[in-house]
């Protein structure tokens, strides 16, 4: 999709299931099990390529089985085959008969992997009542980290269509708008762009109270001059997502709106230049961080400064003083430093970035060397 809205063939590079399964098998050993119970959505995508909401698989030693039901018995055959994954379709007409299916693939296994943080608890005693159940949390997660080209090129795309998205509307900030107005108009026009739709509710904030709160919900207030605007925006294409902030003043900025913006922004490319392989992402955190403190806004520093990004908006690697992780080559995260006050507002600047050898390769390409929207064209 172009643009302008005029379909094109899609040329991306494909993404490389076939090998995914002997990945996760070979680590199996490490915990202890035979075989894996795949009960979460994003991980049987990710595992297979199908993207219907109704699945499980089960990675045994020698096979896979994906059990699903009647709506995806053709669809499952088809994204498997497309994905070049060898699997066994097997489909159960109600929830027991899925249930009977998915168990009966484990037989002979005499111990069976599962995640716990994604099986709700009833799923967890129902499963185990019939399955040598062993908890393993995070495997296909951790995988899940490293992006391949196909990846990497699908969220690339959604990066340019959030920041097309994002030139066509950041000039209309000086009309008066309303954080919803311009929430819609971001939406739409990352579809016309070639989106698939959002990453997740876009984040309109203004003025000196809701441009304060980090994660406010876009409402009716209009933005109208002397506000700070934070702008929130990431698109979804073919089930991969983009994440990017910008943040504006409307006319001409105060010196406090200037001092703020400039120090944030030296944080951010201060946190840019931390991310690469090797590097401990609480240490990436604690660059931006420190600086903001050293500076006197260490408690208008509110949030983390960033997190994983790929078929979920949030996932692994988390950019926190919490984290234990250490960046990976293939890794893509956000670098999305803060800061924020209730009376004056806020701004946050994020990039996206894949994590290189030498370093990071920034895939949001919209200009942030101003707080200041450019003026609406001339007609």
């Amino acid at each position: 999709m172009t643009c302008d809205g005029a379909s094109t063939a899609v040329d991306w590079a494909p993404i490389q299931y076939a090998g995914r399964a002997d990945r996760i098998r070979s680590r199996l050993d490490d915990h202890r099990v035979e075989a894996l119970a795949v009960t979460d959505m994003t991980n049987v995508r990710w595992l297979t390529g199908f993207t219907g909401s109704n699945a499980s698989v089960a990675v045994l030693p020698d096979r896979l089985v994906l059990v699903t039901d009647g709506r995806y018995r053709d669809r499952a055959t088809d994204e498997l085959a497309a994905a070049d994954v060898e699997a066994e379709v097997v489909v159960g007409f109600t929830h027991d008969a899925q249930h009977e299916a998915f168990v009966s693939a484990f037989g002979g296994i005499a111990t069976v992997g599962a995640a716990a943080r994604s099986l709700v608890h009833a799923r967890w005693q129902v499963l185990a009542a019939e399955l040598p159940l062993v908890t393993v949390d995070g495997l296909i997660e951790d995988e899940r980290r490293t992006k391949d080209a196909g990846e990497i090129a699908r969220i690339s795309e959604a990066c340019r269509c959030a920041d097309a998205a994002l030139a066509e509307v950041a000039p209309m900030l000086v009309e008066g708008p309303t954080e919803a107005d311009v929430r819609m108009e971001l939406e739409y026009r990352m579809r016309r762009n070639g989106a698939d739709g959002p990453s997740y509710d876009t984040i309109v904030a203004s003025g000196p109270s809701h441009a304060a709160r980090p994660h406010h919900q876009a409402g009716k207030r209009q933005i109208v001059e002397g506000d700070t605007v934070v702008i929130d925006v990431g698109a979804l294409v073919d089930g991969y997502h983009s994440d990017m902030t910008r943040s504006y003043v409307i006319g001409d900025p105060t010196p406090e709106q200037r001092d703020v913006y400039q120090l944030l922004l030296a944080v951010q490319v201060a946190g840019l230049r931390a991310v690469t392989s090797g590097v401990a992402t609480r240490d990436v955190d604690a660059v931006c961080r420190s600086m903001s403190v050293e500076a006197g806004y260490g408690d208008w520093f509110l949030h983390s400064t960033g997190h994983g990004v790929g078929l979920l908006i949030h996932e692994d690697p988390f950019v926190s003083p919490a984290s234990t992780a250490d960046l990976r080559v293939g890794d893509v995260v956000t670098v999305e430093p803060g800061l924020y006050r209730v009376g004056f507002g806020g701004f946050r600047i994020e990039d996206l970035v894949e994590v290189t050898e030498t370093g990071c390769r920034i895939l949001t390409a919209s200009p942030k060397d101003t707080p200041c929207p450019p003026s609406p064209p001339t007609i």
